[in-house]
């Protein structure tokens, strides 16, 4: 028996270090063991594991030793689910090699934005949840829906078309998805039409696809993943209060930068003004008259102080000379003598008998003759002489 398939469940399976994997296949009605040599692996593209629902094609065959048959495998696929897995990882492995998933090619969501696009089903808890968080966080942001058929064999085309004519729009943004189901429900989003389309838009995609757990071909492909249809309007509009509240943040930062730029310019015009002044003409005529003035000043205490000086030493000498006065000298008791022509007579040697002399004393003039005269030897006076010197 060669070219057959067989479906059951995977029971007891073991991969052997020699690269041959050993398991039974078994429905309700009986088992079979099974083995596929290590030549044969790459009719497999998963890792088999107890309870997997799997396809096996090969050739039955007695097994010598024991006697007894055996299905010699050369290839297995998945069953059911398995099979849609199977298909979901190869799409996904084949879209990767492309670059379809690259980072490069995902494009920022916008933080402000006007106009939200949805393609999803038009009931349904998805379309309500996105409506109500985005029109609690911004009710100033438009919702426009594409009311897509998101499950089924039309699925495909709808939510294909959803997408472009969103774009042919030009919403800010745009979030695809639905609520969760089954891998079958959600099977339209692993399309490779599908992940096309998300790819080729020029609208930031955010995928909404099923619960927190799902995960979808398009996941990979949109510029922004969000876990569930309601994350996704939370990511796509901002909160309008934090709007709000940046905007006051900014009008704050605004009013102090131009306050600070208000107060330098103020200062730059007080150092211009005092320039200004220092430079003009009357300014400098102000200066002038004022250093005129400090002179005249310094000139008049100069002056003073020297007046004062000249003064003090005039008073001196006047000292000086009274003590050198001969009218003092007269008023002291002492008198002076000269002959008829004026001469000081200042020794006995200057006169003769019968000379006529006048003496002169404090208070007149003593008209004389010389009678007589006699000359004396005496020491001179030291302090005298130098008086008179």
């Amino acid at each position: 028996m060669r070219s057959l398939y067989v479906k059951g469940e995977v029971s007891n399976c073991k991969y052997h270090s020699s690269g041959h994997i050993y398991f039974t296949l078994k429905d309700p009605k009986g088992t079979i063991g099974c083995v596929m040599f290590a030549g044969n692996r790459g009719g497999l593209s998963f890792r088999m594991s107890e309870g997997q629902q799997v396809i096996v094609g090969g050739t039955v065959d007695v097994y010598e030793r024991d006697g007894k048959y055996q299905f010699y495998a050369k290839e297995i696929t998945l069953a059911g689910n398995g099979l849609l897995y199977e298909r979901y990882e190869q799409l996904k492995r084949e879209l990767w090699e492309s670059g379809m998933f690259a980072q490069e090619y995902k494009r920022p969501v916008p933080k402000y934005i006007r106009t939200l696009g949805v393609v999803t089903a038009d009931t349904g808890a998805a379309v309500r949840d996105i409506i109500q968080i985005a029109g609690r966080r911004n009710p100033y942001v438009r919702i426009i829906l594409y009311p897509a058929i998101v499950q089924g064999e039309a699925a495909v085309g709808s939510i294909v078309s959803g997408i472009r004519a969103l774009e042919a729009l030009k919403v800010d943004v745009m979030i695809v998805g639905r609520g969760g189901g089954s891998i079958e429900d959600l099977w339209a989003f692993n399309e490779r039409e599908v992940a096309q389309a998300v790819f080729d838009c020029s609208i930031p995609i955010i995928s909404a696809v099923g619960h927190e757990t799902d995960t979808t071909i398009i996941d990979y492909v949109a510029d922004l993943r969000a876990p569930t249809p309601s994350a996704a309007a939370e990511l796509a509009v901002t909160d309008v209060h934090e709007i709000l509240g940046a905007v006051s943040a900014y009008r704050d930062a605004l009013w102090r930068q131009l306050r600070r730029k208000i107060e330098e310019r103020q200062g730059q015009l007080r150092q211009l003004d005092l320039r200004m002044k220092i430079v003009s003409p009357g300014y400098r005529i102000g200066r002038k008259k004022m250093d005129a003035i400090s002179a005249e000043e310094r000139l008049r205490e100069g002056m003073r102080r020297l007046v004062e000086k000249r003064r003090h030493s005039l008073e001196i000498y006047v000292e000086r000379l009274r003590g050198l006065s001969p009218l003092d000298r007269l008023c002291s008791g002492y008198s002076y003598i000269e002959d008829a022509e004026g001469k000081n007579i200042r020794s006995v040697r200057q006169v003769q008998a019968g000379q006529e002399i006048h003496i002169m004393v404090s208070d007149g003039v003593i008209d004389a003759r010389v009678t007589a005269y006699e000359a004396l030897e005496m020491k001179p006076n030291s302090d005298f002489r130098a008086r008179e010197d």
